[in-house]
């Protein structure tokens, strides 16, 4: 593969980048070519030590997912650097998706389970329209939307920590899956 079959694959996988972005890393790749050129290394030698531009380009891609998700920790960019790193190899499956499902499932239930207990004092206008009223009733559902608003206020917290937590392990995954680690 030359350097023009190189850069053009890597541009075609770069495609949901910004045009900015695109160039930025295109230009770090020619000036990969135009030094190894200067070592007097042939276009397909270099090419050959970069590696593959699709996988390169997909490594490229987590990363800008999770840069966003630092900048900006919505829903959506979570969902887009998972799917991202995930995209990098195919026991990224296991390895991602499986701690991810857990995790959306335990905070999940924590938000429902102080949302149902905050919306407890509801039940008791149930039982006025029903006729079974009992004021001790009344109070139990009070205690328990207490207890909702501190589990809430804690599931905000563990929401917070748990990812950031996450980042960094698909941080260390990218790191992992690039060989980037190495024994001292």
């Amino acid at each position: 593969m030359n350097k023009e079959q190189f850069l053009k694959q890597l541009e075609g996988s770069l495609k949901r980048l910004s045009t900015e972005e695109r160039k930025d890393i295109l230009q770090d790749y020619e000036e990969y070519f135009a030094v190894g050129m200067e070592n007097e290394k042939s276009e397909q030698e270099i090419a050959a030590s970069l590696g593959n531009p699709k996988q390169i380009a997909k490594e490229l891609l987590a990363s800008y997912h999770l840069d966003m998700v630092e900048q900006t920790a919505s829903a959506s960019n979570i969902l887009r650097a998972v799917w991202a790193v995930i995209g990098l190899g195919f026991f990224n499956v296991l390895i991602v998706l499986a701690p991810f499902c857990a995790l959306v499932g335990f905070v999940f239930s924590g938000w429902l389970a102080s949302l149902a207990f905050i919306l407890s004092p509801v039940g008791i206008l149930f039982n006025l329209f029903i006729g079974q009223f009992i004021i001790a009733d009344l109070f139990l559902s009070f205690v328990l939307c207490g207890i909702g608003i501190f589990v809430a206020m804690g599931m905000f917290y563990v929401t917070k920590y748990l990812t950031k937590g996450f980042v960094r392990y698909l941080k260390f995954n990218i790191t992992f899956v690039k060989g980037g680690l190495k024994h001292g």
